[in-house]
């Protein structure tokens, strides 16, 4: 009895929860708040007006057990994103595709040191190196990708596209949770050239809608952001849905035992 009561303490505690949920205008977009919400930081932007700091750096970076191109050094990602880029390559290959990294986490000092050199050789910014502390490779979550053949070559260009395997990665990569970082038709809004091996990790569901609706994580950041500033402005609290529905989706589980009697177990 005391058992069944708590249950039924339970379900009034979640139906009150939902009641106070629905003075809020309904959740309309087509991702779920929580990966807005972002807490692990998997949809950041990073460019050049949002630069991250110097001294940032990923605290959960590990070695990518993956093939690399030759004469590169071990490289690092973030958990997750290296998670994601073994299982990629591993599907690639039963695809019939060999993937190579060529480039993954890159500390702002190196990538200060790139782009200050290749300033200096060309005398100009040409799209090609990021900004310090605009680098997708400074999260942790971006990565340079190649066959075999043009992990040979001097330099990446835009004809890698014409390559099966880029193409094949551009189809399959949201099944991974990346995104092609710096699509053809979106240069004037990333301010990067055309990267047909550049990849970021955003996220399994992120990644689906921006490859299905062809964003730029710009595109992507910007339109999220006002519709959370819409639903604010019609009457929503961001902070509030996302407690109420914290408090709706708390580990709850009923235990039966071996005797038939319910075991309540509930965890804050």
């Amino acid at each position: 009895m005391i058992k069944r009561c708590l249950l039924l303490a339970l379900a009034g505690m979640m139906l009150f929860a939902l009641a106070r949920a629905e003075d809020m205008p309904s959740w309309e977009y087509p991702l779920e708040p929580e990966v807005l919400r972002d807490v692990e930081q998997y949809i950041t932007l990073a460019n050049r007006d949002h630069l991250l700091d110097s001294k940032y750096k990923p605290l959960d970076l590990v070695t990518v057990p993956v093939r690399r191109a030759q004469g590169t050094e071990k490289m690092q990602l973030r958990q997750a994103a290296s998670d994601a880029v073994s299982a990629m390559f591993q599907a690639a290959e039963e695809a019939g595709y060999t993937l190579y990294l060529k480039s993954a986490y890159r500390a702002y000092s190196t990538q200060k040191f790139m782009y200050n050199s290749r300033l200096e050789k060309l005398g100009r910014d040409d799209g090609l190196v990021s900004y310090p502390g605009a680098s997708d490779h400074q999260t942790g979550l971006g990565v340079d990708i190649l066959n075999y053949a043009w992990t040979l070559k001097d330099g990446m260009n835009k004809q890698f596209a014409a390559t099966a395997e880029a193409q094949w990665m551009e189809a399959h990569c949201q099944e991974f949770g990346f995104i092609l970082r710096y699509m053809e038709d979106k240069e004037e809004l990333t301010g990067i050239k055309f990267e047909p091996w550049h990849f970021r990790y955003v996220g399994k569901a992120a990644a689906a809608y921006i490859m299905e609706n062809h964003l730029s994580l710009e595109e992507f950041t910007e339109e999220w952001q006002a519709y959370v500033a819409a639903y604010e402005a019609a009457g929503g609290d961001f902070a509030r849905l996302l407690m109420e529905r914290a408090r709706v989706n708390d580990a709850t589980v009923v235990n039966v035992s071996d005797d038939g009697e319910e075991e309540l177990s509930i965890f804050y």
